[in-house]
């Protein structure tokens, strides 16, 4: 089942990029939560509590409280965290998807692979994750965690693939043909040639040549901080 967690939001009541950097500077960050039955509503969240919250879950699987200033929370997924491209730590923009119980929604779970095949156990084979998240159609209370997929059966040159997985409670989005893992025959050792006898081999006469003074020196490099990230959405 899907982890929860709370987010404490305020309204604001101006939104573009002039507000949304001083709302940054005032250590908070720019948000928005939209969904089904509802105009898009323009919130900011504590920058700490974010980043912290960030840190024991698992963002894309995860139902969160969204509490706004005294109303009764509603449940929500986090959509899309926007971070500053020069410093990936810092996030400019939060997406929120308020979800219902009785509507499904699409989202991406992490595939988990248990097990040891047989032809890594036995064989020496190697185990190759191809796929490593999955796109499914979900009703909110049964959003997984992760998706076990068990590759205890593959031998060298076998395969699993979606069409030979089934689930009960969601839909898979992805193509039925796709590869989700697969074990190899191990590399084979490479042969090291053996190291000449560099006593036995005449040197070669050091050729001296006058080096050029550089004629077409270097711009000067531009400075590394670009400009800030992606403007938050044409929402703000």
């Amino acid at each position: 089942m899907a982890q929860q967690a709370t987010i404490e939001a305020a309204p604001r009541a101006s939104t573009g990029k002039g507000v949304a950097r001083s709302l940054r500077r005032d250590g908070r960050i720019p948000a928005v939560i939209y969904g089904r039955g509802r105009e898009p509503e323009p919130l900011s969240v504590d920058t700490t509590a974010l980043t912290r919250l960030l840190t024991q879950i698992a963002a894309s699987t995860t139902l969160v409280d969204v509490s706004v200033e005294g109303r009764a929370p509603v449940k929500a997924l986090i959509r899309e965290i926007q971070r500053n491209p020069i410093r990936p730590a810092d996030i400019i923009h939060l997406d929120l998807y308020e979800v219902h119980a009785d509507e499904k929604i699409t989202v991406e779970v992490p595939v988990k692979l248990t097990g040891i095949p047989e032809g890594v156990r036995n064989f020496g084979g190697v185990l190759d994750q191809v796929m490593h998240t999955m796109s499914i159609k979900v009703f909110p209370a049964d959003i997984p965690a992760h998706i076990d997929v068990d590759v205890s059966a593959l031998n060298i040159g076998h395969s699993i693939h979606m069409r030979d997985l089934t689930f009960e409670k969601f839909e898979v989005l992805n193509d039925a043909g796709q590869t989700v893992a697969t074990v190899v025959a191990p590399r084979a050792e490479e042969v090291v040639a053996p190291v000449a006898d560099l006593a036995a081999t005449p040197e070669e006469p050091e050729l001296i040549r006058k080096v050029k003074p550089d004629e077409d020196a270097e711009a000067e490099a531009e400075g590394k901080e670009g400009k800030e990230g992606k403007e938050a959405k044409k929402k703000e």
